[in-house]
């Protein structure tokens, strides 16, 4: 059975009412959640930004499945800060946190000031940040002066056992590369053939653990106002990596976006007023080679698609996967 999870969109909605709806997509029947971690919304119709440290602990108190969420350690947030932070999430919630690792968007990270590096200098600063953080929770005292610097570092209070640490790619190579080091793989979903290769890239290098799809989905009472839904909320979605990865403020996807197709969006979002039939197209991209689907809704009211998810929307993905 493929673990079928809830997606709780900081940018989108506030920490308040974000935290009411993970507690009502447990209610649903969803396995598990997992949250975004920005620090300000991709554009200024979304409107949200809450911490994702903060509202998480939260989460995990008032819910007993678990939650992940996506981190970019490096620039934005020191290694040793995240490594105490996670350490902290676990051994008071063990066995329920995991987290995401990813190079990070100038969006969340230009606000230190420093100058935004091309992407392979990312992903080896990622590579090192994960590998303090490792080294931290698992006791050590940490001393290293490389693309990050850490200061005879040392996490005292730990968990009985680290957190898993996931990569995030959407592509091949970053799948391959991470593989070395992962636990995990987490994506979001794109064109069919480019998720397989994904996901071929992971397993062929050797990765290991699971591999997590996030879907963004809109699910409304007819597919004029689920695409308005899109359309509003989610017109980000017209914009893809390398792109996304370079822009700084919110003015700046809504200036990137203009003059573009709409219509294109139904690329990024499945855009559905029918339960069963989103349902088949989620699962005919789950079955790709997912253990773990997130579904995110992008709409800011969440209670309509709760109730649709637990009364038609998990069922009929339970009867496909």
């Amino acid at each position: 059975m493929v673990f079928i999870g809830f997606h709780a969109s900081h940018e989108q909605i506030a920490p308040s009412v974000l935290l009411d709806a993970v507690i009502g997509a447990e209610r649903a029947g969803f396995d598990g959640a997992m949250c975004s971690d920005h620090l300000a919304p991709w554009t200024r119709a979304q409107g949200h930004s809450g911490f994702a440290l903060s509202w998480i602990a939260a989460a995990l108190a008032r819910t007993r499945f678990s939650i992940g969420m996506v981190n970019a350690p490096g620039q934005r947030y020191h290694p040793a800060i995240i490594a105490q932070a996670f350490s902290t999430l676990e051994e008071m919630f063990p066995g329920r946190f995991w987290a995401a690792m990813g190079s990070g968007e100038a969006i969340n990270e230009h606000v230190t000031g420093d100058g935004w590096p091309a992407k392979h200098f990312r992903n080896e600063r990622l590579r090192e940040s994960v590998d303090v953080i490792r080294r931290l929770m698992n006791g050590e005292e940490v001393d290293q002066d490389g693309l990050v610097r850490v200061h005879r570092a040392r996490v005292w209070t730990l968990p009985a056992k680290p957190p898993p640490l996931f990569a995030t790619a959407v592509s091949a190579e970053t799948a391959a590369w991470a593989a070395a080091w992962a636990d995990g793989l987490a994506t979001v979903a794109q064109e069919p053939e480019a998720l397989r290769l994904v996901v071929d890239g992971y397993r062929a290098a050797g990765g290991t653990g699971p591999c997590i799809l996030q879907v963004h989905i809109s699910l409304a009472e007819n597919d004029e106002t689920a695409f308005s839904i899109a359309r509003e909320q989610w017109v980000n979605g017209l914009l893809s990596p390398p792109v996304t990865w370079d822009l700084e403020q919110p003015e700046d996807f809504e200036a990137a976006v203009a003059g573009l197709d709409d219509e294109n969006l139904r690329g990024a979002v499945l855009v559905d007023h029918d339960a069963a039939s989103l349902a088949a197209r989620i699962a005919e991209l789950v079955e790709i080679g997912f253990d773990r689907v997130y579904l995110h809704h992008v709409g800011t009211d969440q209670s309509r698609f709760l109730d649709a998810s637990a009364t038609e929307l998990i069922p009929a993905l339970k009867e496909r996967l």
